[in-house]
């Protein structure tokens, strides 16, 4: 079985089996037994929809420690570009760069640059692409896994090209090795992420590739110590890129930068799924290229991020205003470094039994077990939906009697068996028999 790594933890002794976290789960990774939440790796697509539903915090994410920057020569901060939105509006880019690096980075290096040459990557694709349409964004880590998991036949819609952090990481190296002549391995790069997803994406791509970021920060902790060291700054950053680049920290901003009329973007892990099926069901093949990110707004709506997504939103447009239109010319990137190197095809997860014959009576069992169960989908068997407690049944993982009503009219008919026998006993115990009745 595939190892997963997640960024998105479970803390067991703050969990008070609430049942929140299933019903937002939009893979159904998430079950309630003993009393306690218990995530399914192989579905968690770390989202982090069970964080924000979460009212006892028992979900958190597990980013880098500060210490693991002792163990490179020259550390590189990449922040995502919703991190210059956190800031107050009269900040320039420049400053809060130097902030950054003042957290105990060598260097600091934004993804404008990475952003705008995936953004023509992109649009040369889909000058050439036949197809199948449309198109779909491989920027939000936790869209790539939704559709790996739930919509397992729209991998090849995914568009084989990197994100940006992984292009600015290349670039980062780059830059760091014509700088000093250092060795690739004494470089540490890390990312400062808006979300769990992209910390996942980091340690565990989203295929069988390996990242070129070693490891990854919280924005929130980023955030918390720059402003602190704002005052201490003496020179700014010198900022590489434009506004086309810093675009795409918003719900939008992608499409514009990829520079074509026939695109969709969607954001919220809801509304994805909306669209997603209308694609499953061929409804939106005039569209040439969707956008898709799990948090609403963009970016600016991450669970790491500590500014309200409109307030950054708005931020962003004035920042934008400061940044070139344009990127200045740069020579132009080995096809290799904006391939996707990472195979993404569906993630199996689902299957009842590696027997086809014994998975299909499984099927058959599981059909029988809903036709019992009363369709209320209330969550308090501790799965998300009555199918979702069928499934778990045939799996060996629940019992028919986790569904309180299911439990409830098991209860009732033992109650009038017990009374029946009670009715049966010889007359010679009528005493007891009557008292027996009494109690029931």
């Amino acid at each position: 079985m595939t190892a997963y790594f997640h960024s998105v933890q479970l803390d067991e002794e703050k969990c008070r089996g609430c049942t929140n976290c299933i019903k937002r789960c939009p893979t159904e990774a998430i079950r309630v037994r003993q009393g306690k939440a218990r995530i399914d790796n192989a579905r968690c697509v770390d989202c982090g929809q069970c964080i924000r539903a979460c009212p006892s915090r028992a979900k958190s994410v597990h980013t880098d420690s500060r210490s693991v920057l002792m163990d490179y020569k020259y550390t590189v901060a990449l922040p995502a570009p919703t991190f210059f939105a956190q800031f107050y509006s009269d900040l320039s880019v420049g400053k809060m760069m130097a902030a950054v690096k003042l957290f105990g980075f060598t260097h600091v290096r934004g993804l404008f640059q990475a952003a705008s040459l995936v953004s023509v990557a992109i649009a040369k694709h889909l000058a050439v692409t036949e197809g199948p349409f449309p198109r779909i964004s491989t920027s939000c880590p936790a869209v790539v896994r939704l559709i790996q998991v739930r919509f397992p036949f729209l991998t090849e819609h995914l568009v084989p090209i990197e994100a940006p952090m992984e292009v600015a990481a290349y670039l980062a190296r780059a830059d760091v090795q014509r700088e000093t002549g250092c060795l690739d391995e004494e470089i540490g790069v890390f990312f400062v992420s808006p979300c769990p997803a992209k910390v996942t994406a980091v340690h565990q791509p989203v295929g069988v590739g390996k990242s070129l970021l070693n490891g990854a920060f919280s924005m929130g902790d980023v955030y918390s110590d720059a402003f602190r060291l704002l005052s201490a700054v003496t020179e700014e950053e010198p900022v590489v890129g434009s506004a086309r680049g810093l675009a795409w920290a918003r719900s939008g901003g992608e499409g514009e930068a990829v520079a074509i009329d026939d695109y969709l973007a969607v954001d919220g892990i809801d509304h994805v799924i909306a669209v997603l099926e209308e694609v499953e069901l061929g409804r939106l093949t005039n569209i040439r290229y969707i956008e898709g990110q799990a948090c609403v707004g963009g970016c600016v709506g991450g669970v790491l991020v500590v500014e309200n997504p409109f307030v950054a939103r708005a931020r962003l447009a004035r920042l934008s205003q400061r940044l070139p239109k344009e990127d200045a010319p740069s020579a132009e990137l080995p096809a290799e470094v904006l391939e996707l190197k990472q195979s993404l095809g569906p993630r199996p997860f689902l299957q009842l039994d590696n027997d086809v014959d014994i998975a299909l009576q499984k099927l058959g069992q599981l059909e029988e077990i809903v036709a019992k169960l009363p369709m209320l989908d209330c969550g308090s068997c501790g799965a998300p939906h009555c199918r979702a407690l069928a499934e778990d049944i045939v799996r060996g993982n629940a019992t028919l009697t986790d569904c309180d009503f299911m439990l409830r009219a098991r209860v009732t008919d033992l109650a009038q068996e017990l009374l029946a026998l009670t009715r049966q006993l010889p007359q010679t115990m009528s005493q007891s028999r009557k008292s027996g009745e009494e109690e029931l």
